[in-house]
C-alpha cells in the first residue's frame, strides 16, 4: 500500500501486542459484555412476565425450562450480568467524576469490582436457594 505524502512520520496506533492486559481493561470489557448480556436477559424477563399473565399452562412451561439445570445456569448468568454491570457501572460513574485514575487505585477498584460481581451473585443465589 502506497503511503500518502506527509504520513511517513505518523506513529502507528497501539495494538494488542503493545498493551498489557490489566485489571482496568478487564473491568471495562466485562462492563460492556455484561451490559449486552443483561439486555438479552430482558427477553427472559419478558417471557416470565408473559407466562405469568398467560395462565397456569404457560407458566408451567416457563417453570419447567427455568428449573432445568441449563435454565438455572442461564438465570445465574443473567443475574451475574445485572449485578456485575451495576457494580462496574458505579466504578465508571466514579471515574467520570475524575477520581480513581491513579494507577494503583484504578487497579484496586477494578479488581474489587470484578470480584464483587462474583461474590454478590453467589450471595444472591445462596439467599434464594437456602431460604
Amino acid at each position: 500500500m502506497a503511503q500518502q505524502a506527509g504520513t511517513r512520520n505518523r506513529p502507528l496506533s497501539p495494538h494488542l501486542q503493545i498493551w498489557r492486559w490489566g485489571p482496568g481493561m478487564l473491568s471495562s470489557i466485562l462492563h460492556r459484555a455484561t451490559g449486552i448480556a443483561a439486555s438479552v436477559g430482558i427477553l427472559v424477563l419478558l417471557w416470565w412476565l408473559g407466562a405469568l399473565v398467560s395462565g397456569p399452562a404457560a407458566y408451567a412451561k416457563f417453570a419447567a425450562v427455568a428449573g432445568h439445570p441449563l435454565g438455572i445456569l442461564i438465570l445465574v448468568g443473567i443475574s451475574y450480568s445485572v449485578i456485575a454491570h451495576g457494580v462496574t457501572g458505579i466504578r465508571h460513574f466514579v471515574l467520570d467524576t475524575g477520581a480513581g485514575y491513579e494507577l494503583e487505585q484504578n487497579k484496586l477498584w477494578a479488581n474489587v469490582c470484578t470480584a464483587a460481581g462474583f461474590v454478590l451473585t453467589a450471595l444472591f443465589w445462596a439467599a434464594l436457594l437456602l431460604r
